[in-house]
């Protein structure tokens, strides 16, 4: 397959168990964090990635960037395997896929000047010379908004939503083709937000950009995605286009989610839908599909036997009952 024809990152089963020691008297145990995720991202698309906390998300977004190493799977760029552990693999993972962490204050380096911040990336990767590294690191500053004064400031001089355009310039800095960008607005005031995402969703435009947006706030993925993947416990439930899954959501869990985000408008408010019970534990996860204690549409086989990810007209979906109607 030639790279034109190649998907730019095309992920096959990936899993990422973690061992958990139990005590002296319990075998260890293992929490399987991702168990088994496949999808594509094309050039210039956004993924969306949603689900409640502990649903893997993030550690699919460690695994994308290579912060950590898969248990098992497959992982492509334009196909080439980012798995290899060679300095062709090692270099295309740096410059062609960054993270845009989730908290702003965390991330940033606080005895560093933004300019050393941003030119830090360049020093390693690049053979730039001081005035180049300097004259990159302004010319991105001046895409995500901020002044040339700015270049000599620490971090602790900026409001949060400068910092994450701080952070986003720092993600950007080698050309990257791929943005992990790991719930990049919920640390940020509601009226923050909507500029930050204004801003990455410019830079899409502008550069050409995918991002593999990881979120727990549908509201948020609704105007940024184009394909949207349902996660629960480690598991895909359901994969589609933003349009199918906002407009028809098929799994019990996506109606769920989505009947939690506040809507406007009146027409388009959907009957609230609330999830008894807790999230199982990774530790411990139910027999059959992991969501049947907490489904109101559960049948009998939900709690025996774990729900396939099945192709339908527009979308993929791992549900019995949607199965049976179709």
């Amino acid at each position: 397959m030639s790279d034109q024809q190649a998907p730019l990152l095309n992920a096959v089963d990936l899993k990422k168990y973690y061992p958990v020691k139990q005590g002296i008297f319990k075998p260890d145990a293992e929490v399987k964090a991702l168990d088994g995720v496949s999808f594509t991202l094309e050039r210039g698309k956004t993924l969306a990635v949603v689900g409640e906390s502990g649903c893997g998300k993030s550690t699919l977004g460690r695994l994308l960037t290579m912060i950590e190493v898969p248990t098992g799977g497959t992982l492509d760029f334009q196909g080439k395997d980012l798995l290899m552990r060679d300095p062709e693999s090692d270099k295309l993972r740096r410059q062609k896929i960054q993270i845009v962490f989730q908290n702003p204050y965390g991330s940033l380096n606080p005895r560093k000047k933004i300019g050393q911040i941003l030119e830090e990336p360049l020093e390693i990767n690049s053979d730039l010379n001081k005035a180049e590294r300097k004259a990159r690191a302004l010319e991105m500053m001046a895409k995500v908004g901020l002044k040339t004064e700015h270049y000599d400031r620490y971090p602790h001089m900026f409001s949060g939503g400068q910092r994450q355009r701080i952070a986003i310039a720092r993600g950007l800095m080698l050309n990257p083709e791929v943005v992990v960008a790991d719930e990049p607005v919920s640390a940020l005031d509601v009226s923050v937000q909507a500029q930050v995402l204004n801003l990455m969703m410019d830079l899409q435009q502008e550069l050409g950009l995918s991002y593999v947006f990881i979120s727990h706030d549908l509201s948020v993925v609704e105007h940024i995605a184009d394909e949207v993947m349902v996660m629960y416990l480690g598991r895909c439930v359901e994969k589609g286009t933003a349009e199918a899954l906002f407009n028809d959501p098929q799994h019990p869990y996506t109606q769920a989610l989505l009947s939690a985000t506040p809507r406007l408008d009146p027409e388009h408010r959907r009957e609230r839908i609330k999830l008894t019970g807790e999230l199982p534990s990774p530790l411990n996860p139910p027999k059959g599909c992991a969501f049947n204690a907490r489904c109101r549409h559960a049948i009998d086989k939900c709690a025996h036997e774990q729900p396939a990810l099945k192709t339908y007209s527009d979308r993929q979906i791992a549900c019995f009952v949607v199965e049976e109607q179709g």
